[in-house]
């Protein structure tokens, strides 16, 4: 009876011990892998030189990096798992396929809208007309287009005035479960409320990635 207790003790001693050094194992790796974010620098040095600047300025002091001329790079962010499963589905038209290639310059960061300029500070949004000018297509082709995008819950049409031969403008809105430009981690609000009902259709419903 007493080695028995005697096996138990020892068994539970080697198995602290085990998980000491397991602990022991992951504080060294996150040791190692801050230093690699640090150039080599100890997080602990870190954290005291952050601790000294706040105790100095009265502030939280937060590290942050420097813009590359990268990061000014504008790119639009395509759900592939998404592309994937709608082309399986065969959910778009040859001519659907093209004009959705053919406006990613144009889409705005944010609000994922086809703009005339992506690079203005203010970008103006295109209607119908101007997206057909923008790539080289026609106005009646453009608009067909877009209307059946928008049946199809891809597109979103916001009115937003009158084109020069005296139709409705719209602003054009593109749907962030297929392309977005912007962080996917926060999608726009007013995209979200845009293609709610949307992405209650059919097939996009069943999209294997969604945002919101």
């Amino acid at each position: 009876m007493g080695n028995s207790k005697n096996n138990i003790v020892n068994l539970e001693g080697k198995l602290a011990e085990a998980e000491k050094n397991a602990r022991l194992r992951d504080l060294e790796t996150e040791k190692e892998r801050a230093k690699a974010d640090y150039r080599g620098v100890d997080q602990d040095e870190v954290n005291q030189a952050m601790e000294t600047l706040s105790q100095a300025t009265g502030k939280d002091i937060f590290i942050g990096t420097k813009r590359t001329p990268q990061s000014r790079v504008r790119f639009v962010q395509t759900l592939q798992g998404n592309q994937g499963y709608l082309n399986k589905k065969e959910y778009f038209t040859g001519r659907e396929k093209v004009f959705l290639h053919d406006i990613v310059p144009y889409i705005a960061f944010s609000t994922n809208c086809i703009v005339l300029d992506i690079k203005a500070k203010n970008p103006v949004p295109a209607n119908i007309s101007e997206i057909a000018k923008l790539i080289n297509s026609n106005r009646t082709n453009t608009s067909t287009v877009i209307n059946s995008l928008v049946k199809k819950g891809i597109l979103f049409k916001g009115e937003s005035g009158v084109e020069d031969n005296n139709a409705k403008a719209y602003a054009i809105f593109v749907n962030p479960h297929i392309m977005y430009a912007g962080d996917k981690d926060n999608v726009n609000q007013t995209l979200q409320v845009m293609f709610h009902k949307a992405m209650k259709m059919k097939i996009l419903k069943d999209l294997p990635d969604k945002l919101f």
